[in-house]
């Protein structure tokens, strides 16, 4: 399994940027221009369908590597955000009752999402904020 490492984490990567480029983009159509096509099913499958790629390759990733969360602090970190993000961005676009509380979720969502990055690039809970 090791020698697909790299590939799998292209497709890891990949996944993040796509995810989180499309759950912009459906916010934008949404909050921006009043747009319902954020909200159809092909668009939510659609993310759903990135979702599910970018954990299988997560998990396949944790397993190569033997690096796991509650075990190391940055996986744990980037674990609990992406929780929080998921909540923000369920919020941002669907659940919360008015329109600045969604786009106040929305904006949210998008900075941990920078953050989790962060995280993931540095390897530290601190991301960006490590020395």
């Amino acid at each position: 399994m090791n020698e697909y490492y790299h590939y799998i984490r292209i497709v890891h990567i990949g996944a993040v940027f796509i995810s989180g480029g499309f759950f912009l983009l459906r916010a934008i159509g949404l909050h921006a221009f009043g747009a319902r096509w954020p909200m159809q099913a092909w668009a939510r499958y659609a993310s759903y369908t990135v979702d599910t790629v970018l954990l299988a390759a997560a998990l396949l990733l944790m397993t190569i590597t033997r690096q796991y969360p509650f075990v190391d602090g940055w996986l744990t970190m980037k674990v609990t955000l992406l929780v929080i993000y998921i909540i923000l961005g369920s919020y941002g676009l669907k659940y919360g009752k008015t329109r600045r509380i969604r786009i106040g979720c929305t904006i949210g969502a998008v900075m941990l999402y920078g953050y989790i990055i962060s995280v993931a690039r540095a390897h530290h809970v601190l991301g960006v904020f490590a020395g």
